[in-house]
């Protein structure tokens, strides 16, 4: 039985698309990746990404003789980014592994989809759609695998991990994201073999790989699986499983939004100079590790959670709140104020300018989110009552 993609899939319709179909030619071209898998799960979808019998110098010449702009993002290995409404499209010439160290591949363009298909990692990535009759080729049982949302290696799965180490954290992630139990046994046990193989990653491919893992809607349970089979510990040996299920329960159960950063801070002890080291190790940017270490301080929470809001900021506030299990209503429908006085008033006032004009609006300030924030004619009057 031939299997479509629906006729009108929204994405196909998208502006420029066709446009660029017939550029480079429909028969030279296939969807592939994400954009087939999630529109056969019925999920949105995203990017957009073609395979292609080109070779990326023609990609480039057909796509300028149509005046559609290309960018060569990765030409060394064949992908072509062409610029067009709504979102760009990545186009990659079909490719075969020549030789792999588990970081990076060499690789050879090939004539063959199934050449193209193999080199992928899981079987439900290997699916390609024709442009125009929307037909699926699927090599490797990726279709069986969608409807019994099986996340499974496309061959053998050691070896597909000996080429790409990190395969084995976005196996856990497309686990989280698509799978469902029991997990296929082959799978877990080469995760389990090669975990060591993580340490010779980049600490930010492996820290961004986390971050994704730990946006997802519920990865509480796959986390869990990662520990139990040794993965974790290679990655984040500091973790603390249960933690993170009881964030996930905290979050569905106050109707918040998943938030990786706050649920990689459940995972990790409550100790700031612990979580500096953690983001530094994922190569976090300053303003993450900033907000981990807030997090990480989540012994110390005031009673009214707008005050906390004001200190932290609002993800901050959260982030606390939702760790130690306290509400967040206040926040609702609530935007952080500024405090209505200015150092300038104080010097009016007969101050001399310096350390004693920063202590007198500390005070201020003080007194001021003490008595939740009142408005700028009370302030005055805290004013006055410290001059006087």
């Amino acid at each position: 039985m031939v299997i479509a993609l629906p006729s009108d899939t929204s994405w196909l319709q998208r502006e420029g698309l066709k446009h660029l179909v017939a550029a480079l030619g429909a028969k030279n071209v296939r969807y592939v990746g994400g954009a087939v898998r999630d529109t056969l799960m019925g999920q949105p979808v995203k990017d957009i990404d073609i395979a292609t019998v080109l070779d990326p110098r023609e990609v480039i010449r057909r796509l300028k003789a149509q005046g559609i702009t290309a960018i060569p993002t990765g030409i060394e290995h064949g992908t072509i980014t062409a610029v067009v409404p709504l979102g760009n499209v990545e186009i990659t010439t079909l490719r075969r592994d020549l030789a792999s160290d588990g970081r990076r591949a060499t690789v050879a363009f090939s004539a063959e989809w199934q050449d193209d298909a193999a080199r992928r990692d899981f079987t439900i990535n290997a699916l390609y759609a024709d442009p125009v009759s929307g037909e699926v080729f699927d090599w490797f049982g990726g279709l069986d695998d969608l409807k019994a949302r099986k996340v499974r290696f496309i061959g053998d799965a050691r070896q597909r991990i000996r080429e790409d180490h990190l395969r084995i954290l976005r196996y856990f992630r497309f686990q989280a994201r698509f799978g469902s139990q029991p997990a296929d046994p082959e799978s877990e046990n080469a995760c389990a073999e090669l975990a060591a193989t993580l340490k010779g990653l980049s600490r930010e491919r492996v820290g961004m790989e986390c971050m994704n893992l730990l946006g997802l809607p519920d990865p509480a349970p796959t986390v869990a699986r990662m520990a139990q089979l040794g993965v974790l510990e290679v990655v984040l040996p500091e973790a603390d499983v249960d933690a993170l299920a009881a964030l996930v329960a905290e979050e569905a159960r106050q109707g918040i939004a998943p938030d990786a950063l706050r649920r990689l801070a459940a995972l990790i002890p409550p100790d700031p100079g612990l979580a500096e080291a953690i983001a530094s190790r994922f190569r976090l940017s300053g303003n993450q590790k900033k907000r981990l270490a807030y997090a990480a301080g989540r012994t110390a929470t005031p009673a009214d959670p707008r005050a906390l809001a004001y200190r932290l900021g609002r993800a901050g506030a959260l982030d606390r709140l939702l760790l130690t299990g306290e509400s967040v209503a206040p926040l609702h429908d609530w935007e952080i104020p500024t405090f209505p006085l200015k150092g300038g008033e104080v010097v009016a006032h007969g101050i001399q300018a310096g350390p004693e004009v920063a202590r007198i609006m500390q005070a201020a300030e003080a007194r001021w989110i003490e008595e939740g924030f009142p408005d700028a004619s009370r302030v005055k009057v805290i004013l006055s009552e410290l001059l006087a």
